[in-house]
């Protein structure tokens, strides 16, 4: 693909509203512009000004637009780009994208905007990804962590790593210029140390993951327990909605229904479920099935409880397979208004908070406890968190050549196999930022953008 030929797309979300801006990057961006454009000559603007005029198809004026122009290398892409402010009217944009595609443009590909900013070293790898999490982030959260990451926090930590490995790796490809003087220059035990050191800061990025992908994707809460106990009650008042059929009759909810809030800036995905019983039932008995899949895969599980339906050994014995699954868990009793003291103190035991959904009274606490089980609430702009598997993986592959690099170290081996490994966990490294690159991943990475972006 070339890579200065000048494309165009829509930059904004289609729909109502008032202006829509049109992209254009490439070498001859401003140029292209310039034809149809009718006021100053964009030429010979400097980078970073706007200019009112219209824009014209021969003697048809289609619009009065704002052009924004910046000069290359100093622009998103580090190429000419100009952007249009229209009027979002359908036809318009249309016109005007037919218009500079005429011109010499082409549309560009999902994107490919951000991809040209990689190409020509505007960012790396691992910071236009986090634009397309920065795009997506729909809380305080998640757009921090995504704000961190296209900032550079995640690549420094790397860069640094991978500067130090290349440096003792460089000793070692020297040692093999002088092989037959079997001298090293590379000191094994300083390498050692680093090699221990690094695997420490990987494993702790490693780590992250969990915690990184629910900010990125919401937290799933599974509201799980008996038919009846108000499962689907507790979700609506979360919601503030009436998200799922509320009914006296056991059984009502047969599958899950899912619908997600956001809580002090973290989203919760709240995932309603079938009420845990024995059935005759097919369909229900599906439902139970899917509500015991679901809280396998859950980060909290809330157990609701009824004390008028509920036996508290039962109780007891289901709040234990809960926590025999290692899942973070909240036990609530709902219905509290209809609870009497005696209902109070037998319940006590399984140290429960107290609710009643219908009246919405505990469910503020509630929330808390949530925020407190998660423990996601004490995050600030220097936490580096990983948050896409893509990391995982090469961090993981990292990790396995670096152990094999120790491997070497104490059961020694010729320099040639260990700069064979060490130059592994640098490839696994330069994947993350891309500085190691194929056509296929990017296309794999850019093609999920939108475009325009």
């Amino acid at each position: 693909m070339a890579h200065h030929d000048a494309i165009v797309a829509l930059a904004t979300a289609t729909g109502n509203g008032a202006i829509a801006v049109i992209r254009v990057s490439g070498t001859d961006a401003i140029a292209i512009v310039n034809k149809v454009f009718n006021g100053k000559d964009l030429s010979h603007q400097q980078s970073h000004t706007i200019h009112f005029g219209t824009i014209r198809d021969g003697d048809d004026v289609l619009d009065e637009v704002l052009v924004s122009v910046f000069v290359g290398p100093n622009s998103y892409t580090g190429e000419n780009v100009v952007e249009l402010s229209t009027h979002n009217s359908r036809y318009i944009i249309e016109r005007v994208i037919h218009l500079l595609i005429r011109g010499g443009a082409r549309a560009a590909q999902p994107g490919e905007f951000t991809l040209r900013a990689f190409l020509n070293g505007k960012m790396d790898l691992s910071q236009a990804e986090a634009v397309a999490d920065l795009i997506a982030s729909n809380s305080a959260a998640s757009h921090l962590v995504a704000m961190q990451q296209m900032r550079g926090g995640f690549s420094s930590i790397l860069t640094e790593l991978r500067e130090q490995l290349i440096h003792f790796a460089s000793l070692i490809e020297l040692e093999l210029d002088f092989s037959e003087e079997d001298v090293e220059f590379a000191n094994r035990e300083q390498l050692k140390s680093l090699v221990v050191e690094i695997r420490a800061v990987i494993g702790k990025l490693v780590s992250s993951f969990e915690q990184g992908n629910v900010l990125k994707n919401g937290v799933p809460v599974v509201i799980a327990g008996k038919p009846n106990v108000g499962k689907s009650t507790l979700l609506n008042t979360l919601l503030n909605e009436e998200r799922a059929i509320v009914s006296d009759i056991a059984g009502t909810t047969r599958d899950t229904i899912e619908d997600e809030i956001n809580i002090n800036g973290i989203t919760f995905r709240f995932i309603d479920t079938a009420g845990i019983r024995d059935t005759q039932d097919i369909i229900e008995a599906k439902g139970v099935a899917r509500t015991r899949e679901k809280m396998r895969q859950a980060r909290l599980i809330i157990y609701l409880a009824d004390p008028q339906q509920d036996d508290i050994d039962e109780v007891r014995a289901q709040i234990k397979e809960v926590a025999q699954s290692g899942i973070p868990y909240v036990v609530v009793v709902n219905k509290n208004d209809l609870l009497t003291q005696a209902h109070r103190d037998t319940l006590a035991i399984i140290e429960p908070l107290f609710i009643s959904a219908k009246s919405n009274v505990g469910v503020e606490e509630l929330k808390e406890e949530l925020l407190r089980k998660v423990n996601l609430h004490n995050l600030n702009g220097d936490d580096v968190l990983v948050t896409n598997v893509r990391h995982v993986e090469a961090l993981q592959k990292t990790n396995e050549s670096l152990r094999k690099v120790l491997d070497g170290i104490d059961n020694p081996i010729t320099s040639d196999f260990l700069a064979l490994d060490i130059r592994q966990a640098l490839h696994h490294l330069g994947e993350i930022t891309g500085s190691v690159s194929t056509d296929d991943l990017l296309d794999n990475i850019f093609s999920k953008f939108c475009i325009g972006k």
